[in-house]
């Protein structure tokens, strides 16, 4: 659907920095290789990396392939614009950096109850429609992070939207907080396909504790990424699963299964639900390490690495934690510099008690 090839698409928010800018070399044979394999769709945002995501797109893929090699998604982020005056100039800017005349996708970033008021306020999706009769744009969508009763609205009031963005894995999927199923529902409901992000959960998929991950390997064959992946593509209404890849083994290993994609077995279907059931018994934080929280913080605490601390203490409870956090609070700031405002729990997506949470890390490291 739409000219997506394979049912696979490229998340360019973690690729392999160097400094402070993108390894191009690395990403540069990245993108060889998806493209080489019969991929097409790349996924950024003007806000990705600190803007440095746009600028790659352009210096490895837009500046080195044909327009019609490649499908590009781009996003109207809320830091980024606080009139409809400046939502023009900003797009504009968008396709300067990433070189090319116009976007295949552009969708309304990271919708919620809150911003989607500004969205609604600054004439947001007007705009974004009249770039699309203008042929800038391709096609108009949202990507979203509230409860399913959220999303029938924007889509209710909004019918023109034509695809939804969505956090979707096994973890997810009956989380009473991230409404993984009841979100991809109301799509089905609106005959809206969907795009899925986080589909391994920023890593917390992948790195398992010894119980779930002797369930995969009974199994016999494939990754613990392919397993969540495959798990989300094999969704009916699912037209593309984005998978943030920071090094080319991650672009190979991925590759490999979704060129000929195979929706899971109800043997594998089963040890997933079955790892779900275990990972679900750890107590541990669910953030998926998007950095809206750190973007936000007045502190500047690095709030996502120490929840990876924490966690990690958590599952694997050895020494490796306790290192990094130390780490981390050598760096900068530490959880108990934390100033109580709340910021942090207004913009995270995973709707997260972060202050109290900060409290669990400094209780179980700093004390």
């Amino acid at each position: 659907m739409f000219g997506i090839k394979n049912k696979f698409g490229f998340g360019c928010m973690r690729m392999k920095m160097d400094g402070d800018h993108v390894d191009y070399d690395e990403f540069t044979k990245m993108v060889d290789m998806f493209i080489e394999r019969g991929f097409n769709y790349f996924d950024t945002a003007h806000g990705y990396l600190n803007g440095q995501s746009e600028v790659a797109l352009r210096e490895c893929l837009t500046s080195r392939y044909p327009r019609d090699a490649y499908m590009l998604t781009n996003k109207l982020s809320n830091p980024h614009f606080s009139s409809q005056e400046e939502i023009r100039p900003l797009f504009e800017k968008q396709l300067e950096i990433c070189g090319v005349d116009y976007f295949d996708f552009y969708l309304m970033h990271a919708q919620e109850s809150k911003n989607y008021e500004k969205y609604k306020a600054c004439k947001a999706y007007e705009t974004a429609f009249e770039l699309k009769k203008e042929g800038k744009v391709r096609h108009v969508g949202i990507s979203f992070h509230d409860t399913a009763k959220v999303l029938d609205r924007i889509l209710t009031e909004y019918p023109q939207i034509e695809v939804v963005q969505l956090q979707f894995n096994y973890f997810d999927y009956d989380d009473v907080s991230v409404q993984s199923k009841k979100c991809y529902d109301v799509c089905v409901k609106h005959g809206k396909p969907v795009f899925v992000m986080e589909p391994v959960k920023g890593g917390k998929l992948v790195e398992l504790p010894d119980e779930a991950q002797k369930v995969f390997d009974d199994l016999g064959g494939g990754s613990n990424a392919s397993y969540a992946i495959r798990f989300a593509a094999s969704h009916e209404n699912v037209i593309a699963v984005l998978s943030g890849m920071g090094n080319v083994a991650m672009v190979d290993d991925n590759t490999s299964y979704m060129r000929n994609f195979v929706p899971l077995t109800e043997k594998e279907r089963a040890a997933v639900d079955k790892v779900r059931e275990i990972l679900k018994k750890q107590n541990v934080i669910q953030c998926t390490a998007c950095h809206y929280c750190t973007e936000n913080c007045p502190v500047g605490i690095p709030i996502p690495e120490f929840f990876a601390c924490l966690n990690a203490k958590r599952q694997f409870n050895n020494w490796n934690s306790d290192f990094y956090s130390a780490t981390h609070s050598n760096s900068g700031k530490k959880p108990t510099d934390c100033i109580n405002c709340g910021t942090c729990e207004g913009v995270c997506p995973q709707h997260l008690p972060i202050r109290r949470l900060l409290r669990d890390v400094a209780h179980a490291f700093e004390d």
